[in-house]
This record gives structure tokens, sequence and C-alpha cells, in this order.
């Protein structure tokens, strides 16, 4: 996702320095600021202001008088800088998309901690071992221009037309959440790594280039600079009001049905995080039924707990966008243990 790394208080949406962050992680004095730092891929916090995050983090100052101050950038970038700081942990919460909340548990930088109501989050939304837990679903998706394209195209195979040349981008794998499942669905689509690197291998002439951003690709779409572009359905969808020529389409192998699979939004605490109290508080409250049921009304996404069925607008277009759909689970151990190698081989095959 996004690769900016601006700290920005949450509440007021004012710039701060970065050098904020950092203080004295650990101490006494950190414990008992009223302060809670979230290292977050984005999609989530509206471009307006107006995002899930943006409702949750004010409405949560508000009830506790704890500041959120945000960190946004891509999810594999975010695991990176936790990694940098290991010595000096500066984030409290990290939130990231599969199958990198994996990695920062792999990596020792998440401790346990099971926020009130994770009891109503599936068992494949959440970590067996408590470290962390998804707090809004989602999937991945794609994008396309509805006033240049009538219709979406319809398979993989479509994208090597030559129609599309210089008009197809996808965000980085192993640096973008949206960009690695690119990866995750094609291994899965094409029944494979090898015929699945062979494809993109094949794909990269319609390739505008590598993009570290996925949140940025849309607007190119909406715009025309391009065509077709990797995203995930919560985001494109929010950024759809005030897109209008953004849609949102799966793409199929030949002859087979469209897929997707769920990518949610996962948030651990961290193993030394600063603030930690206050960071328990932040993941209760974006787990609690009210702050859920604003996930599709605000935030353009699905529940993360099960027990909350929203039934406004959002949701049922939401549930319209996945009708026909197939949802494969991609096995996550499986990739974290072996993501490095499916990147290595996406770089040979497409020359990045």
């Amino acid at each position: 996702m996004s690769p900016s790394l601006t700290t920005i208080t949450a509440a007021t949406g004012s710039l701060v320095l970065a050098a904020t962050l950092t203080g004295c992680a650990g101490t006494s004095t950190a414990s008992t600021e009223k302060v809670v730092t979230v290292y977050s891929a984005d999609g989530l916090k509206g471009e307006k202001g107006d995002g899930w995050y943006d409702k949750v983090f004010a409405d949560f100052e508000k009830q506790t008088g704890i500041k959120v101050e945000y960190v946004e950038g891509g999810s594999g970038e975010m695991v990176q800088r936790a990694v940098r700081e290991r010595n000096n942990t500066q984030a409290d919460i990290i939130v990231t998309l599969p199958p990198f909340i994996q990695q920062a548990g792999s990596k020792g930088l998440l401790q346990k901690y099971v926020p009130e109501g994770a009891e109503w989050v599936g068992g494949g939304d959440k970590a067996e071992d408590g470290t962390w837990t998804s707090v809004v679903n989602n999937y991945f998706g794609f994008v396309y221009n509805k006033e240049q394209l009538k219709q979406a195209p319809r398979t993989w195979e479509e994208l090597l037309d030559p129609r599309f040349e210089n008009k197809l981008q996808y965000s980085t794998p192993g640096v973008a959440g949206d960009g690695t499942a690119v990866v995750i669905k094609a291994m899965h689509d094409f029944d494979g790594q090898a015929p699945a690197m062979e494809y993109l291998k094949k794909l990269q002439k319609n390739n505008v280039g590598p993009s570290s951003s996925t949140s940025k690709l849309a607007p190119k779409v909406d715009k025309g600079e391009i065509l077709v572009a990797n995203g995930d359905v919560q985001m494109n969808f929010a950024q759809s009001r005030s897109m209008p020529n953004l849609g949102i389409w799966f793409p199929a192998k030949d002859g087979d049905r469209p897929t997707t699979f769920a990518l949610p939004y996962a948030a651990g605490l961290m193993d030394k995080a600063p603030h930690g109290e206050n960071a328990r508080k932040l993941l209760d409250f974006m787990l609690a039924e009210k702050a859920q049921r604003q996930v599709s009304e605000i935030g353009g996404g699905f529940p993360a707990r099960k027990d909350v069925k929203p039934t406004d607008a959002n949701a049922v277009a939401l549930a319209g966008l996945l009708r026909g759909v197939e949802v494969f689970e991609p096995d996550w151990n499986d990739i974290d243990k072996n993501l490095t190698t499916y990147i290595e081989a996406w770089k040979s095959a497409t020359g990045s």
C-alpha cells in the first residue's frame, strides 16, 4: 500500500514531525502519556478525513482523551520499519494486510493480546497464538476505467491484449500488500508458481512499471491515464465515492470462475509497545460493535465480527460485488515461510 511515512495526529488531521516518535520508548513517562501510535497500511483513512480510521480515532479520543498518532505506509514497509526500530520501539499497534501480519508475528514483533469481541472473529481472521486480530475484513480485487472500457475485462488472458500496453499497472509485490496479492492470486488461478510466473512475464510487456503505492493507482485509472490496476474492495469502494469512473472486478483464468480471497486489515499489539495500555484500549475500541457497524457505512469494508451484519446501502452493494465470485483461502503459513522465494521468482520473471 502507500509508501508515505507521514505521521498524522488523526483526530485533528494536522501534520506533526516524525521526530516526535523518537522519544523515550518504554519509560514510565511514555507509559503515562495520553497517546497511542498506530503503524498502518493505507486504505482505512480517508483522503478528506472521512474514512473509518478518521471516525474511530476521533471517537476514541473524545471518549478516552488519548490521541492517536498515525503513520501510514506499505504493509511490508511498516513491518520493515518496525524491525529497524526493534531496540527502540515507536509503534504501539501495527495494522497490515496478510502475509505481512504473519511476518510481523514470526519476527517476534508482536505480543499476545486478544481484544474484547475477538470471540466473534472467524478463526482464519485471527492468530492462533492471540498475537493479531482482524479489525476490518476485505477482499483482493482489480479496478478498471468504466468510461473507456464499457465492461471489465473478464480474464487474466485479456490483459495480454496490446490495447493494454502501458495502460496497466500493479503495485510492487513484497512492498505493497495488494501487490503481493497479485502473485498469490496468480499462483492460485494458474495452479502453481511456475505457470503464474510464466503469465506475469508475458503481462510485463503491458505493465507501466513498479509502484510502491496501491492507493495511488485508482486515481490514475479514474482519470484514464491507465485502464486497469490492482487494488482491494474496501479501499477502491471508498475511493469510488469521489472517482466516478472506477469499477471493481475480479479476474478469472480463461474457462474458470472469477476468484478472490480475503485480505483483512489485521491489527497486533507491538511486543515493546511504549503505550501498551492505551493500545489495548484502542484495539478493544476498534473491535467494539459500534465501530464494527461503521465499517461498511463509513469505511466501505466488511466487519471483522461475524455477529455484526450491517444492512446499510454500502453493505448491500459490497455483497453484490462478491456475488458469483469464488472465494479461496490461501495457505498463509506457507506464504509466510516462502514469501521471499515467491518474490524473487516474480523479480526474475519480470526483470524487476
